[in-house]
């Protein structure tokens, strides 16, 4: 039985702003009263000081305890004498038999990496030598990460850290030592390096990397170019409402809510790989959240304002433009613990606006959350919550999207960060355009309490998934309440939110469940239009009637079908989603009138 539907003014929200310089507006446009004034400060009275300066010093010798305790762990760990002895001596003979072969036959070397792949570095037996001594040095390395002994946490911490100086000590990397890149140099007289100059400087100005030719793409003219309309809009997110391709509609009007992290265009690249199209096509009436890229405006901003004047406000625009008693939800990535925390708080509250919940990708429990625990400790969080949480002297700051975009890089560096540091800077290489990569580096800053508030009850403690640990909007959260039919996808290669990690959700909501699993990693499993025909998916068979209880077991009986998840889960929404009426005429409605077109200003604001 469907909860009565919240009912309210679109008007209460909105407010005249003065447009600014960077943001042009019309007097029609709306815009949000509930931006925050900035903290007053207290007066500094030497009592205050006082105070501040204890709250420092314990904040400090808490963080210097725990940074002491992660030392000593590190400290502990060690390698088994007679596996370093086995070690030191497979290392000795096989240096021994590559120094041979170069003297006798340099041409036989073998070279299985793709960054000694080029003709040149076996044409050379000094380049040849160099690079089968950097595999052996860097497979020795591994092979002793992978021996130590000790706490598991800190096992991970020095494995990674091998990893990231392994793969920046590549001989590749350097133009003194890669006769490819010297190579060009020769034959292009020069003019490769002075263009390696080039994109070094040009990417030194922008702030990030280049990963693809980002002069090919435009945010609303190549990418992001789905037709639609803003018609809400407040301090954290405009409402998009796509124009429908169908003459009719299903009755239930269906949401994305995607991560706050990057821009929600990852769901509308191009009309070939775009799953906001792709819904339209299927009769859905299609509305967005577009996350704004935020500022010091938006510093002190907490969880809680991203779950109430986010998500939830969000969920009440779309019920008061259609008229609809529910519609139906997806979140991707961290844009689904938003969406699975906000519909717990309108549980608690008495409301179901949501008839079917979509996950993707998407952590509720965070038990297991791959490479990223490594990054996320005690010590870590602190200094985060001093730095720019609700505990720093500002009351907040912001969490560079530039910063977030690297640390992601860094997770696998030899694709997302040498190979660029090569083609582009040694080899003077523009790289290709690709519009995936070009999402990518448009990132987005986040306000820091909200930040650290994620990374503590999610990373660090994980007690976002226990019932009533948390509050959030002012209700003990419990994820239990839940019991909407819920679809939850997990990418069998994503090393952000491992699969298993995803199949965790099926044992915190409580309605019907489905779950699937699609081929490839966090984005690539995603974004995989039926047309297609790539990669394959893996569903519970149709005699399974109760999910197994743990992932392994549910991949024992999963079946693999080949081709996109998408026909898979649209077969599933179109039983959640009612029946068919007319398409609207005209998006919005009179109390949330037109703004702008889609893809809107917010999305265009680069961190």
């Amino acid at each position: 039985m469907a909860a009565t539907p919240r009912r309210r003014s679109a008007t209460a929200d909105k407010t005249p702003a003065t447009p600014s310089k960077s943001t042009p507006s019309s007097p029609r446009t709306p815009r949000s009263s509930a931006r925050k004034a900035a903290p007053s400060s207290p007066p500094l009275t030497p009592e205050a000081l006082q105070g501040a300066a204890a709250q420092m010093s314990q904040a400090v010798e808490a963080v210097s305890k725990d940074v002491g305790q992660s030392v000593k762990s590190l400290a502990s760990l060690n390698v088994p004498s007679d596996t370093l002895q086995q070690i030191q001596q497979d290392y000795l003979q096989q240096a021994t038999a590559l120094w041979n072969q170069s003297l006798e036959k340099p041409q036989d070397m073998v070279l299985n990496d793709r960054r000694f792949a080029a003709p040149e570095w076996k044409n050379s037996p000094g380049s040849a030598f160099m690079a089968s001594m950097y595999l052996l040095n860097a497979n020795t390395l591994k092979r002793m990460a992978d021996s130590l002994q000790g706490d598991a946490r800190s096992r991970e911490k020095v494995r990674f850290a091998v990893q990231q100086w392994v793969e920046a000590a590549s001989p590749a990397n350097f133009l003194a030592f890669n006769p490819e890149a010297q190579k060009k140099a020769l034959d292009t007289k020069g003019e490769s390096l002075a263009q390696g100059l080039t994109h070094l400087v040009n990417d030194i100005r922008q702030g990030h990397m280049s990963q693809t030719d980002e002069t090919v793409f435009e945010v609303g003219r190549n990418v992001a170019t789905t037709e639609g309309t803003v018609v809400f809009e407040n301090d954290y997110f405009q409402l998009i409402e796509y124009k429908p391709l169908t003459d009719k509609v299903h009755e239930l009007p269906f949401l994305f809510v995607p991560p706050c992290i990057n821009k929600y265009y990852i769901l509308d690249l191009q009309p070939e790989n775009s799953l906001v199209r792709y819904l339209l096509t299927q009769g859905h009436r299609v509305f967005m959240i577009s996350w704004v890229n935020a500022d010091e405006a938006l510093a002190t901003s907490t969880w809680d304002d991203y779950t109430e004047q986010g998500v939830i406000r969000a969920i009440d625009a779309v019920k008061d433009i259609t008229g609809a008693p529910q519609i139906n939800a997806l979140g991707f990535c961290i844009g689904g613990t938003l969406l699975g925390g906000a519909l717990a708080v309108l549980a608690a509250r008495g409301e179901k606006p949501v008839a079917s919940l979509t996950l993707l990708t998407a952590f509720l429990d965070f038990a297991q959350t791959g490479i990223m625990d490594i990054f996320v400790d005690e010590p870590m969080v602190r200094m985060r919550e001093m730095s720019i949480g609700a505990e720093s002297p500002q009351g907040g700051g912001l969490m560079k999207g530039g910063d977030l975009a690297a640390t992601f890089s860094f997770l696998r560096p030899t694709d997302l960060v040498w190979n660029y540091v090569v083609g582009n800077y040694l080899k003077g290489e523009t790289p290709p355009p690709f519009d995936l990569l070009y999402w990518n580096s448009d990132s987005t800053n986040l306000p820091g309490p909200m930040y650290c508030w994620y990374l503590r009850h999610t990373y660090l403690q994980n007690d976002f998934k226990d019932p009533g640990a948390v509050t959030v909007c002012g209700t003990p959260l419990d994820l239990r309440r839940l019991d909407m039919p819920t679809f939850i996808y997990g990418s069998r290669e994503d090393h952000i939110v491992p699969w298993d990690s995803a199949y965790a959700s099926t044992r915190l909501v409580s309605g019907p469940k489905t779950f699937v699993m699609g081929a490839s990693g966090h984005i690539a499993g995603v974004i995989n239009p039926p047309e297609k025909k790539k990669r394959s998916f893996w569903q519970s068979p149709s005699s399974q009637r109760r999910l197994p209880e743990t992932a392994s077991e549910w991949l024992q009986s999963a079946q693999e079908q080949p081709g996109s998840w998408w026909p898979t889960w649209a077969a599933w929404l179109e039983q959640h989603s009612g029946g068919w009426v007319k398409a609207p005429a005209r998006p919005g409605h009179r109390d949330y009138p037109a703004i702008e077109p889609a893809p809107g200003r917010y999305v265009k604001k680069r961190a």
